[in-house]
């Protein structure tokens, strides 16, 4: 297991600090007196469907690790997925360094109705990103790939998946514990944190996008060769 975990870190990080999730979640946390239970429903939204995906696609997944197996093949799928991710996030890295909108970024009418949402439609949101965010798809499909080759039965399985959901949303999780047990002196925190992220979105992309992708591309030419 702890070799497992060691080799989902690079998930989880690249998972937890897509800027863009946690901006949303600040910004439900200071719209209004329900802003704590719009950040908490986004949270459970983001849950479910990557709870989803894992028990759609681990199935998949366990299924062609197996087969995999049989031909001592059981590298192919986890390289290419590798190689896709490193793609995908040199290309968003460039479209961010040109300035054009990044795949995985909402439509703006999402970030100009988070004032006026609700708790459900704040679910319907959390539900929804990790739809439309290609990166964060191939992100978790990397992971049950990862979890699947290891082949550790499944209740080692799912408890690695349970953990790589709650370390990747960690940092939305994060300010969320904050405004639960400091609601008074948050606030100020809360709109720092928010305004740094949304200044230095940009630059966070690129640099993220850039690291992770030259190491997951590496790793995906070098299990396919």
């Amino acid at each position: 297991m702890e070799t497992l975990l060691v080799s989902l870190l690079p998930y989880i990080i690249g998972s937890a600090v897509v800027p863009l999730q946690i901006i949303i979640c600040l910004l439900f946390l200071k719209s209004d007196r329900q802003g704590l239970f719009k950040a908490i429903a986004y949270f459970a939204g983001m849950t479910i469907t990557r709870l989803l995906q894992g028990l759609i696609f681990g199935l998949i997944f366990i299924d062609a690790a197996a087969s995999a197996e049989a031909s001592s093949d059981k590298n192919l799928v986890i390289s290419t997925l590798l190689l896709v991710l490193g793609i995908l996030l040199f290309i968003a890295a460039y479209k961010k360094w040109r300035g054009q909108d990044d795949p995985d970024d909402p439509p703006p009418k999402w970030l100009t109705t988070i004032d006026s949402s609700t708790p459900v439609k704040a679910f319907g949101i959390g539900l929804g990103l990790p739809l439309i965010a290609p990166k964060l798809w191939v992100f978790t499909l990397s992971v049950l790939a990862t979890i699947a080759a290891a082949q550790l039965g499944q209740p080692s399985s799912t408890i690695a998946f349970l953990l790589f959901i709650l370390l990747a949303q960690s940092l939305l999780l994060l300010p969320i514990l904050i405004r639960i047990l400091m609601p008074q002196k948050s606030k100020s925190l809360l709109d720092s944190i928010s305004a740094w992220l949304t200044k230095n979105n940009r630059s966070i992309v690129i640099v993220v996008s850039l690291v992770f992708g030259l190491l997951f591309l590496k790793s995906g030419i070098s299990g396919l060769l």
